[in-house]
C-alpha cells in the first residue's frame, strides 16, 4: 500500500511567527465569526475589530492588509477579489477582496479554544434531534420557574449546563456543516459524475432537517419570548451555589455579580441566536435560509448532470460487463490489450475525412489502401479550377463487383452446409471455423434478437429461428480468436416443415 509522506504543516507558521501577537489575534476574529456561519469577512471589518483589542493602537491598514496577504501565503486563508460592492469608480479600479478562513485554520483555532476553556467538540452536522433537546431542557427550565420553590442546586446546574451543551453541539455543527459545503472542495464534488449515487439521500438529509427545524424552533422562539432575564435570577443564582460548593483551588477572580452577568449573557446569546437582535436578523433564519438555498442548489447540480447522464445510461451494463473483464485478468498486459482493442489507442490525433473506401464495415483499417487528402485554402476569392470530361462506362467494374459478390454469397452458402446437421447449426458441436462465417453467424443472432420471436430469414429466402440458452455458455474457435458466449442454435424452420 502507498503511504503519501508527511508534508510540512505551513498553515501552522502562524502560531510561532514573530508577529504570532497579530496573526492569532486576526484568526481567532474570522473563528468566531466563522462559528456564527459567516465565512466571508472584508479588511475593514477586521481592522474594526482589531483596532478595539489592547496593543493595537499604532496598528495600520497597511500592516492588515500585510498580515492577510502572508496569511494567505500559509493557507490559513483564501481570498476572493470582490466584484459587486464598488460604489465609485476609484473603489473598482482598486481591487477589494473578502477572505475566508480554511479548514486547517478552524480545527486549530478550535483546538486551541478548547484547550483554553475547556469542553466538548461535535462533528459538523444538520441534526434536527438537538433542537428538539433543547426545546425540552427550555420546557423543563419554564416549568421549574413557574413553580414556588427551585429545585436543588445540583438540579439546577444540571438543567442550565444541558441548555447550552445542546446549544453549543447546534452552533458548532451546524456552522462546521454549512461551512463544508459551501466550500470549494464540496462544490468540485457536486460536478461530478459520482454525485448523483447519493444526492437522493443528500437533498432528503437537507429537507428533513429543514421540516423538523420549523417544527422546533418555532417552539423555542415563543418560549424565549415568554421567559424574561428577570424569571431568570433565582435559577442562575442556584446555579452559582452550584458553582460555588465545588471545591477549587484556582481563584476564579469573578465576584457573585460578574458570574451572574456571565451567565445572563449566555443567554442572551441564546436569544439573539433564534430571534436576531437590532443589529441583524438571526442566525436561525440564516441557517433556514441556507439550507434552503442548498436544497436549489443541488437541484440544480443534479439537472444538469441528469442530463449528461442520460446519454450514457443505454450503455450501463456494457461497461459493467467490461469492467468485470478487466477485472478477470491476471496481468496488466492482458489488461492493455483489452484496452487496445475496446477504446484504442489513447492521446492520438484524429483527422476526419470524407473519404468512403468500402461499403463493408467488417474491412480492418490495414486492408485499405492509402488515400491522398488535398487540403484546400479557405479564402473568399478561391475557386477550383473545372474543364470539361467525358463520362466513363463503370460496367466492367460493376459486373466485376457483382461476380465477386456472388462468389462471396456462394462460399457462404457452402460453408453453412457444410456446418449444418439436420435441420440446425449448433454453436457447441462446430469445428474451428473461417472468420467470414463468424461474422456470418453473429449477424444472424443480432438480427433475431431484434424480433420477439427471435426468428429471421436469411438473404438466400430461409427461415431460421435462434435458440439461445441463459445458463449455459461455450467457447466459439475462429480462425482470428476464442469468443465465449451463451450456447446458440439456429433452427432452419423450412426444413421441419417439409
Amino acid at each position: 500500500m502507498h503511504v503519501q509522506p508527511f508534508r510540512k504543516v505551513t498553515e501552522a507558521s502562524y502560531l510561532t511567527a514573530e508577529k504570532a501577537w497579530s496573526y492569532r489575534a486576526i484568526l481567532r476574529y474570522f473563528f468566531i465569526q466563522h462559528e456564527r456561519m459567516r465565512e466571508f469577512l472584508f479588511p475593514e471589518e477586521i481592522y474594526a475589530y482589531l483596532k478595539d483589542l489592547q496593543g493595537f493602537g499604532d496598528y495600520t491598514e497597511e500592516q492588515l492588509h500585510q498580515d492577510l496577504d502572508q496569511l494567505v501565503k500559509w493557507n490559513n486563508l483564501i481570498a476572493r477579489q470582490e466584484m459587486g460592492r464598488a460604489h465609485t469608480i476609484e473603489e473598482f479600479k482598486k481591487k477589494k477582496f473578502r477572505y475566508q478562513c480554511t479548514p486547517y485554520t478552524v480545527e486549530f483555532e478550535r483546538m486551541l479554544v478548547e484547550m483554553e476553556k475547556g469542553g466538548e467538540v461535535f462533528g459538523g452536522s444538520l441534526e434536527k434531534k438537538e433542537f428538539e433537546r433543547l426545546y425540552q431542557a427550555l420546557v423543563e427550565v419554564e416549568s421549574i420557574l413557574k413553580k414556588d420553590s427551585l429545585p436543588p442546586a445540583d438540579e439546577c446546574s444540571q438543567l442550565w449546563n444541558d441548555v447550552f451543551t445542546y446549544f453549543r453541539a447546534i452552533t458548532k455543527n451546524t456552522s462546521d456543516y454549512i461551512a463544508h459545503i459551501n466550500s470549494e472542495e464540496a462544490e468540485e464534488r457536486m460536478q461530478t459524475e459520482s454525485f448523483l449515487a447519493y444526492k437522493d439521500q443528500f437533498t432528503t438529509y437537507l429537507r428533513d432537517f429543514i421540516i423538523g427545524l420549523k417544527q422546533t424552533a418555532l417552539k423555542i422562539q415563543q418560549l424565549l419570548e415568554i421567559v424574561t432575564s428577570e424569571q431568570l435570577t433565582p435559577l442562575i443564582n442556584q446555579v452559582i451555589i452550584h458553582q460555588q460548593q465545588v471545591p477549587r483551588f484556582e481563584d476564579l477572580g469573578l465576584d457573585e455579580r460578574e458570574q451572574v452577568d456571565e451567565q445572563q449573557q449566555k443567554w442572551q446569546t441564546l436569544i439573539t441566536w433564534f430571534l436576531g437582535n437590532v443589529h441583524g436578523e438571526s442566525e436561525y433564519e440564516m441557517l433556514e435560509l441556507r439550507t434552503n438555498e442548498q436544497i436549489r442548489r443541488i437541484t440544480r447540480v443534479v439537472q444538469r448532470l441528469g442530463e449528461r447522464h442520460q446519454y450514457f445510461r443505454s450503455r450501463k451494463k456494457d461497461y459493467l460487463h467490461l469492467a468485470k473483464w478487466f477485472d478477470s485478468f491476471d496481468t496488466v498486459k492482458e489488461a492493455h490489450e483489452l484496452s487496445a482493442v475496446a477504446f484504442g489507442v489513447f492521446h492520438t490525433r484524429h483527422l476526419f475525412s470524407d473519404h468512403v473506401p468500402t461499403d463493408d464495415i467488417y474491412t480492418d483499417i490495414w486492408d485499405e489502401q492509402p488515400i491522398t487528402h488535398e487540403t484546400k485554402p479557405r479564402i473568399r476569392n478561391y475557386r477550383e479550377k473545372t474543364r470539361a470530361g467525358a463520362i466513363v462506362s463503370q460496367q466492367q467494374k460493376k459486373e466485376a463487383a457483382r461476380q465477386e459478390y456472388l462468389r462471396d454469397k456462394l462460399a457462404e452458402q457452402e460453408a453453412l452446409e457444410k456446418y449444418m446437421q439436420g435441420n440446425e447449426i449448433r454453436l457447441d458441436a462446430l469445428p474451428v471455423i473461417e472468420t467470414h462465417v463468424r461474422k456470418m453467424l453473429l449477424g444472424w443472432i443480432g438480427k433475431a434478437m431484434a424480433k420477439k420471436d427471435h426468428t429471421f430469414k436469411t438473404e438466400h429466402g430461409r427461415n431460421v429461428k435462434v435458440l439461445v440458452a441463459k445458463d449455459e455458455r461455450i467457447l466459439l474457435h475462429a480462425e482470428d480468436g476464442v469468443m465465449e458466449m451463451p450456447a446458440v442454435t439456429f433452427q432452419f424452420m423450412d426444413e421441419v416443415n417439409v
